[in-house]
């Protein structure tokens, strides 16, 4: 009985894979590693994507401090378009924002002085966040900028010159496009080989029956028993860590909904009390019916005398 369970906890450890954030941190910067990312957003963008490396970024840069809650990856690929792959753990309120900042940080950025407006790499944003991001039901969202006449409702299209100066077909095209994967919004029901990646980013497992592009490179080396000791230690460390922000930034988010209770209760037994001390009742009578203090009772009393 007691080998059967531990073979059977074996093999649960033995299919868990290092955490996406980790690996894009640690990992998938180098080369060889490159065909992990390229299966992901060759399932995400529905083509075929090859990186031919990282550009020279603050977000590319190494962090000997573990304690990162946000990671960012800067790549380009075989068409010179520019790919910014964003994991972000903690909750911020203006991340949408933030997704901005980065794409016209890249644009801005990569554009020589004296050069054509033409020449503007295009840039694609991939946030892959574990937390409530806005509100919607949905776990993946497409955002593009597209240009649709006020009065005909119809979409700007590019001219058979601008075709050939972009080298796009579609106006949109020519813009930062965003992809945003809620995985607190993933249910895991895996329905494509998309689905798989998402799986894969929420639960840090690949199934055996997935089929998805990138998916042996992810069995191959994103296994945690592959890991050496020491890497495994502090990558250990940095789950627990995580761990313990999500109890404690649930133990503010109850905190915080119980404050806004508490004092709801307390401004409407201020208003009832209000109500008694008009009626004439005494201090003891009414913080005996609305749950208030007696000094609460007679600070109200006070103030409704000055």
């Amino acid at each position: 009985m007691k080998g059967g369970t531990f073979a059977a906890n074996f093999n649960k450890m033995a299919k868990k894979h290092i955490r996406f954030d980790w690996a894009a941190k640690k990992m998938l910067r180098d080369k060889k590693n490159f065909g992990i990312l390229e299966g992901f957003l060759s399932e995400l963008l529905k083509e075929d994507i090859l990186i031919e490396g990282l550009l020279e970024s603050e977000a590319n840069q190494e962090d000997e401090d573990e304690k990162f809650n946000r990671v960012d990856l800067y790549a380009e690929n075989s068409k010179g378009e520019h790919i910014i792959i964003e994991i972000q753990n903690t909750r911020e309120l203006d991340y949408l924002m933030r997704m901005l900042f980065g794409t016209a940080k890249a644009v801005t950025e990569n554009l020589k002085i004296g050069s054509r407006y033409a020449d503007i790499k295009k840039v694609i944003a991939v946030s892959i966040v574990y937390f409530d991001l806005g509100q919607g039901d949905d776990y993946v969202y497409v955002g593009q900028t597209r240009f649709k006449g006020m009065h005909t409702k119809t979409e700007l299209q590019l001219t058979s010159a601008q075709k050939k100066m972009f080298k796009k077909t579609e106006v949109h095209q020519t813009f930062p496009e965003y992809y945003l994967i809620r995985t607190t919004k993933f249910a895991d029901v895996v329905k494509d080989t998309l689905d798989e990646w998402i799986y894969f980013f929420k639960n840090s497992e690949v199934l055996d029956e997935f089929r998805a592009k990138g998916m042996n490179e992810v069995r191959e080396k994103l296994n945690v028993m592959n890991m050496p000791d020491e890497e495994r230690k502090k990558y250990n460390k940095y789950i627990e860590r995580l761990s313990d922000e999500a109890s404690y930034a649930d133990t503010l988010k109850i905190e915080a909904e119980e404050k806004v209770r508490e004092d709801e209760r307390k401004k409407r037994d201020t208003e009832i009390a209000l109500n008694f001390l008009h009626l004439g009742f005494n201090d003891e009578q009414i913080s005996a019916g609305t749950g208030l203090t007696l000094a609460d009772v007679q600070t109200l009393r006070s103030k409704l005398n000055k």
